[in-house]
């Protein structure tokens, strides 16, 4: 808690752009839990529910990488400015949905904040190593995690009320005061304007989606071929995998396995936020004294293991309690592993290659999240829920066990000479010791 204390009173910028953060999730976390609620209390279609989440996720999957390229070549403070703007406009449409025959404008909304949406992440992703020392990434990136985690908590417990009281315009409307006031405090930042290194000065627009199409390409690359962020992609994919086997199959393993009633499965899903705020404040203080490369190995391997225990206990116990014991206690570790990763990540990409590599991880989460989903749909029928499950959990425990012995030696010297990419010798950042 110190260190997290210390970090946050000597960084004006930083706590300007994590509380701005802690206002646009808490909203989007009304929006998420009062639409699945409006949306089939409207309509009483599953079909209906599925395609709310598609229509969210689809940005992703198709301009993840995209959105990347643009927040290195734009000032990324001004992008996340005009995205929060665009973002909370785009949700007013949303006042208009009274019954069923209108929740095609959901589907429409939910596109369009996606779109949006995949130019802000990335931005905000390589903004943050700007604001505070190397040395310090750890306890930011882990001080972001519990920002995630307060913003579940109070937004998910807001937009069920919400959603009841007022409608879909009344969680419309609350989310989008809450992307005005994140565009107001990132509008107080103080981060100096970037000169991209490739500025847009093409008389032609076939110029400019070449140099855009060159762009991505050096970011796909770079992901390629730099040891550390290949094997980060790599962890991505396999446990994003597991991340959509759990979206789809979740919620049946309550009910069918536990047999519990879906305010049980809201309690459930809620509490992980609890240890997510515990392991974030862990991970701050030992943000000086373990790598990042083992917060990301050993927390993977222990999210893994709990999550097997949560998936395999019922075959011998059938009970709800012990199933929202282990979320809370998954959510500990669930921190680590993501503090560690965004630390590598940004310690091991150029400034300047930084929102496009982050933009190609988006897109192959996007994917195999994906690929998960639709394995899970059908396998779950196939094999049963528990089964496939397991595989999420074991997958968690071979990707951190395959970290921590991939990244074991040091990855560098810092500042030391990365692969050519795009005629250049790109320099790597700060290394990673294990």
């Amino acid at each position: 808690m110190r260190a997290t204390w210390r970090l946050l009173t000597a960084h004006r910028d930083l706590r300007l752009l994590l509380s701005a953060g802690l206002i646009s999730l808490a909203g989007d976390w009304i929006l998420r839990v009062g639409l699945a609620y409006r949306v089939y209390a409207l309509t009483g279609s599953t079909v209906a529910s599925a395609l709310t989440m598609a229509s969210s996720f689809l940005p992703q999957l198709l301009l993840g990488a995209l959105g990347g390229v643009f927040a290195d070549r734009w000032d990324r403070r001004r992008t996340m400015i005009v995205a929060d703007l665009l973002l909370a406009a785009g949700l007013l449409p949303l006042v208009l949905v009274h019954g069923g025959g209108q929740v095609w404008v959901v589907f429409v909304v939910l596109l369009w904040e996606g779109v949006v949406a995949q130019f802000f992440s990335p931005a905000e992703q390589a903004m943050l190593p700007a604001l505070v020392p190397d040395e310090t990434l750890v306890t930011a990136n882990a001080t972001g995690g519990q920002v995630q985690n307060l913003s579940r908590l109070a937004g998910s417990a807001a937009g069920g009320v919400i959603a009841a009281v007022g409608g879909i315009g009344a969680v419309a409307l609350a989310d989008a005061a809450s992307f005005v006031l994140s565009a107001a405090l990132i509008a107080l930042i103080h981060a100096p304007a970037r000169t991209p290194d490739a500025p847009e000065t093409a008389a032609w627009m076939g110029s400019r989606i070449a140099a855009v199409r060159a762009e991505l390409r050096d970011g796909l690359r770079w992901s390629v071929r730099h040891r550390v962020v290949r094997a980060l992609t790599v962890f991505v994919l396999v446990t994003s995998i597991g991340e959509g086997i759990m979206s789809t199959l979740f919620a049946p393993f309550v009910r069918h396995a536990l047999h519990g009633s879906s305010q049980a499965y809201g309690v459930i899903a809620a509490v992980q936020a609890v240890g997510g705020i515990a392991g974030g404040l862990l991970a701050a203080s030992l943000g000086h004294r373990a790598s990042p490369a083992k917060l990301l190995g050993w927390g993977a391997v222990a999210f893994g293991t709990i999550d097997l225990a949560i998936f395999l206990y019922p075959l011998g116990y059938v009970a709800v309690w012990p199933a929202a014991l282990g979320m809370i206690m998954v959510g500990i570790p669930g921190a680590l592993t993501l503090a560690g990763a965004m630390t590598l990540f940004q310690r091991n990409t150029e400034d300047s290659y930084r929102g496009r590599v982050f933009g190609a991880l988006n897109a192959a989460e996007g994917v195999a999240i994906l690929a998960g989903t639709a394995g899970a749909g059908v396998l779950g029928q196939a094999v049963g829920i528990i089964p496939v499950l397991a595989f999420q959990g074991a997958g968690y425990v071979v990707a951190g066990l395959a970290m921590l012995i991939t990244l074991r030696p040091e990855t560098g010297t810092a500042h030391g000479p990365a692969p050519d990419l795009a005629g250049e010798s790109i320099k790597l950042g700060r290394s990673i010791g294990c």
